[in-house]
Parts: structure tokens; C-alpha cells; sequence
């Protein structure tokens, strides 16, 4: 009989620890280990390797959330600072700014290489500041590079982006009106023309809505476009009445739009429709 140098029992034989059981078990903080031990140890010992590795697992994986928590954070500092060299003309160190910015979304956001941000990353308690904020520091990086003709691949990204994130802020009018005087004096005209393009596409209609309101940069619209976008977009139904409102809402606002006695009632309609999803 042979003496288990690890529990002290007395066994048949001992059987040698594999090097690579010896090495993760002293990387998870066992010390000590004997190069023979008998098979209840042996089968100890996994077992304390596979609890030490579930344990190792949650401490990176906290770790992980927190280094996230703590990019999600400084992201303020950056665009302060950003919109701070945009008042001293800083130009290339607002960029610098604006693309830590971006890049702190994509990792707390965990997008993957060669995939793009998009609006449906954001919940719902950060969707419409956040959003206008990604529209604002798009637009500023759109004018940024066009100060520069080999810039001018950046620029076109940075104009994509902006058409995407612009139809869900309520700066849209704005940035619209902003973008159409800057065409004009742009280094790269083409590019500007390209963002209304794609501004003007990438934004999809409330039908009744529009009409009954008169105007399509109404809060009410802009209510109800959000409750479309990031609400009935993520159903399969709410798809399917998506697609039916679209065929049928063109006759119904041509309607309103021809009788315009109808439109206060349709308003008081529709904003009872917002208290109810809001």
C-alpha cells in the first residue's frame, strides 16, 4: 500500500497529474501539487478546475461589463470635448474625438468587424438622446472631411450614417436645411447631394399622420414613427400591419386632405392613440 501524498489514504497505487492539469489548477490559485496523487484526488482535483473555471468565467465576464460601463461613461467627457474644438475650429482634433466616440458604441454595443452601428442597438431609455447625439457627431464629421480630398471616403461613410440615424431624431428638419446650404459651398457637393438622397429615402411616411397634423416634423408624428420603427418593426404582426397601413393610409390621407373638416377629429384620434403607446 502507498500513501496518497495529497489526502494521506492509503492506495494501491498513485497516478501521475497531467502538466497541463497541474498548470491550469495553479493558475486558479491551487499551490502545491504533488506529480502523483491517487484517482479520488485525481477526480477531485477536476472537479476543482471545472468550479474554478466557472468562477474565473463570471470574474471576466464582470470585469467585461465594467470596462463597458466605464467606456459607456467617458463617452460624455469625449463629446464635450469634441463639440468644444468644433468651437475653436480644431477640426482634426474633434475627429479624433468623435471617432473615439464611435468606436466606445461599437465595442459597448459589441459590433462585429466590417458591420455598421446601427439605431436598433439602442433601448429605450437612451433611444432619443443617444441617437441625436450619433446624428449630431455624423454631421459634424461629414463637414470635418470634407476639408480634405483624401478624406473624402470618410465623408461618404460618415453622410451614409447620418441618412440612417437622422430619421429618428427630431433634428432631422434641421440638419436637412443645414445640409442643403452646405452643398453649396461643399468641397464635395456630390456627397451632400448623396446624404439628402439617401435622408429623404432611408425616411419612411406617416401617411394620416402627416395629413392630419399638416406637418411631418410634428412631436405627434414623430411619436408615432418611433412606436413603427422600434415597437411593431420587431413583431412578425406588427410587420404584417405595417404593410397594410402603407396600402391602405395614401387613400386616407388624400381623404383628410380633401375634407379637411375630418382632420380634428383624426388628430384627437390619433393622440389618444399616442397616450396609449407612449
Amino acid at each position: 500500500m502507498i500513501q496518497c501524498p495529497r489526502c494521506g489514504i492509503q492506495v494501491t497505487e498513485l497516478h501521475p497529474v497531467a502538466p497541463e492539469l497541474i498548470a491550469k489548477l495553479q493558475a486558479a490559485g491551487e499551490a502545491n501539487l504533488p506529480p502523483q496523487v491517487c484517482a479520488g484526488c485525481i477526480s477531485d482535483l477536476r472537479r476543482t478546475l471545472a468550479t474554478s473555471s466557472g468562477g474565473i468565467l463570471m470574474a471576466q465576464e464582470r470585469a467585461k461589463e465594467q470596462h463597458r460601463l466605464q467606456l459607456w461613461k467617458s463617452r460624455v467627457t469625449l463629446i464635450k470635448k469634441a463639440r468644444l474644438c468644433m468651437t475653436q475650429k480644431l477640426y482634426s482634433e474633434a475627429a479624433v474625438s468623435y471617432e473615439k466616440y464611435l468606436k466606445i458604441l461599437d465595442i459597448v454595443f459589441e459590433i462585429k468587424k466590417g458591420e455598421r452601428l446601427k439605431p436598433e442597438a439602442f433601448k429605450d431609455s437612451a433611444r432619443t438622446t443617444e441617437l441625436t447625439v450619433v446624428a449630431s457627431v455624423y454631421w459634424d464629421l461629414m463637414r470635418i472631411y470634407d476639408t480634405h480630398e483624401k478624406y473624402s471616403d470618410r465623408m461618404m461613410n460618415a453622410a451614409k450614417q447620418l441618412a440612417v440615424f437622422i430619421q429618428f431624431t427630431p433634428i432631422y428638419p434641421d440638419i436637412v436645411r443645414k445640409a442643403e446650404s452646405f452643398q453649396k459651398t461643399a468641397r464635395h457637393p456630390h456627397i451632400v447631394k448623396q446624404f439628402l438622397k439617401l435622408s429623404d429615402k432611408e425616411r419612411p411616411r406617416c401617411f394620416i399622420a402627416t395629413a392630419a397634423f399638416e406637418d411631418p416634423q410634428s412631436p405627434e408624428v414623430f411619436t408615432l414613427r418611433e412606436f413603427r420603427d422600434f415597437t411593431l418593426r420587431n413583431s412578425r404582426w406588427g410587420r404584417k400591419f405595417i404593410a397594410f397601413y402603407y396600402k391602405t393610409s395614401p387613400s386616407v390621407a388624400c381623404l383628410l386632405d380633401k375634407q379637411a373638416w375630418l382632420k380634428p377629429a383624426a388628430r384627437a384620434l390619433l393622440r389618444l392613440l399616442i397616450k396609449c403607446v407612449s
